[in-house]
């Protein structure tokens, strides 16, 4: 098989599963939405703040090294599978004693447990990742999809359950460790084909590794203050119910992009890493990246920005209009991020970690007295315009390294680009006048203007973007 039968094969089973956990995803809010104080979100939303910090440490960049490299050696495989193991039980202990130092500094008390709770994924999480990019190495994706589908699917099903029951924040939680443990148990299932860690461990084997790591967890590390600062930010200066409000704003307006562009780019990365000496080549497909990401996610965040009024309504019921204003600004966030989000993969390719690590630290010096200054002024809204202008500034930085690494590709993506912004302003306006004229609130008039909107993005895409034979080709290859 080819490697573009290979990454049309990969991406169907990326289509199936992204398509499966988005709606998996959005039960489950309009559900908790509607059983859950903002101020339950807004705890556990602490908490993720500092496990996700630490995760950034689990594996020091060394399993993205392992695509990069092509590795197979079982020896050198059996080391980064113990580093990992080790670092994991370092993360949990750290993360324990801690805890009592993030309460006072949040001032609240709930966190205490639900952060401890929290740390337990630590202690198993990392025993799967080496299978995990071993599977993405060998274009595994069929497995990889039943792998998040199974653990999202549980861990939605459990999370619901234990709101159900009464466990208000602790059903966030313990849903989240089951997922993420039966997601390890499964990928240790489908890739034990393909390692079986030895009783080796030698640090020397595995220094290209780690040196790759590095830049790669630096870049990790910024990339989470980048990402989180603004968290950070809300949990400290206002409390736990703007930053549950904020929280779920943030979810749903860029829950597509979060969901599409990682099983997107985990397709493409390492198809990049084998063809990673041919700049051509590279170049073609690092504009298809930004075709497809930009074809999938902008109609789903333009459609979002024009029925917010009615879709928040009904997925997270009643009481949660303070989200639509800054919901309209994250869909703009998230439409900047979206084509931001692939440097990872031609830098990657290319052997060039530092590049992010580099992008990241110019990001973040800008970014943390952005948020804390207009935080500062303007609260909610201000951070949320602060991340608007961050974006922006990251995306164009962005560009000029794509453009250092693969050579001129701007004039072509701008002509690539133009069509989908063109279809989403035309569906908007289109919508816009239904909502003038016929009306706007209710399930009907919502799925009236989905429809409206997906029939006019469907048919101008079909009309001017791809023909009928272009479908059957995909069809033939799938």
């Amino acid at each position: 098989m080819s490697i573009k039968e290979k990454a049309i094969n990969s991406g169907k089973w990326v289509s199936i599963s992204t398509v499966i956990q988005v709606v998996l995803q959005f039960v489950q809010m309009a559900v908790l939405a509607r059983l859950l104080e903002p101020e339950i979100f807004g705890i556990v939303a602490i908490s993720n703040v500092i496990i996700f910090f630490f995760r950034i440490f689990g594996d020091l960049g060394l399993t993205n090294s392992i695509i990069y490299k092509q590795e197979e050696d079982r020896g050198r495989l059996s080391t980064v599978f113990y580093i990992n193991l080790l670092l994991g039980l370092v993360l949990y202990s750290i993360v324990y004693v801690i805890t009592p130092y993030v309460v006072e500094f949040y001032n609240e008390p709930k966190v205490y447990e639900v952060l401890r709770l929290s740390s337990l994924i630590f202690l198993f999480m990392y025993f799967g990742s080496v299978f995990s990019s071993l599977l993405k190495k060998e274009l595994r994706f069929k497995s990889i999809a039943i792998i998040d589908v199974a653990g999202g699917s549980i861990g939605a099903i459990i999370t619901v359950y234990l709101a159900l029951q009464g466990y208000e924040e602790l059903s966030l939680v313990y849903g989240s460790l089951i997922a993420h443990f039966l997601r390890v148990v499964l990928e240790v299932y489908f890739g034990k084909s393909l390692f079986r860690p030895l009783l080796y461990f030698n640090i020397k084997d595995v220094k290209e590794h780690i040196i790759f790591g590095v830049y790669n967890f630096g870049e990790s590390f910024l990339g989470y203050f980048e990402s989180n600062w603004d968290s950070i930010i809300i949990g400290k200066l206002l409390n736990s119910r703007y930053l549950g409000i904020y929280t779920l704003a943030m979810q749903l307006s860029v829950y597509p992009v979060s969901k599409l562009n990682p099983l997107i780019l985990q397709v493409a990365y390492p198809i990049l890493a084998k063809v990673k000496e041919n700049n051509g080549q590279l170049k073609r497909m690092y504009l298809k990246i930004l075709d497809i990401v930009s074809y999938f996610n902008y109609p789903l965040l333009a459609g979002l920005f024009i029925i917010v009024e009615s879709i928040v309504p009904l997925v997270y019921g009643s009481g949660w209009e303070e989200t639509f204003p800054l919901i309209r600004i994250f869909v703009f966030v998230a439409a900047f991020n979206c084509l931001a989000h692939p440097l990872f993969t031609v830098a990657y390719a290319k052997g060039k970690p530092k590049y992010m690590f580099y992008l990241n630290i110019i990001s973040l010096a800008i970014k943390i007295p952005l948020v804390y200054y207009m935080g500062m002024r303007w609260q909610l809204m201000g951070i949320a315009y602060a991340m608007l202008i961050s974006s922006i500034i990251f995306s164009i930085m962005n560009f000029i390294i794509v453009n250092y690494l693969i050579g001129d590709y701007f004039s072509e993506f701008i002509g690539n680009i133009i069509k989908p912004i063109t279809f989403c302003m035309i569906m908007i306006f289109t919508i816009y006048l239904y909502k003038l004229n016929v009306g706007s609130l209710g399930w009907l008039h919502t799925l009236v203007e989905i429809g409206i909107g997906g029939a006019i993005y469907i048919g101008l895409t079909f009309a001017f973007k791809y023909s009928l034979a272009d479908v059957r080709e995909i069809k033939r290859a799938l």
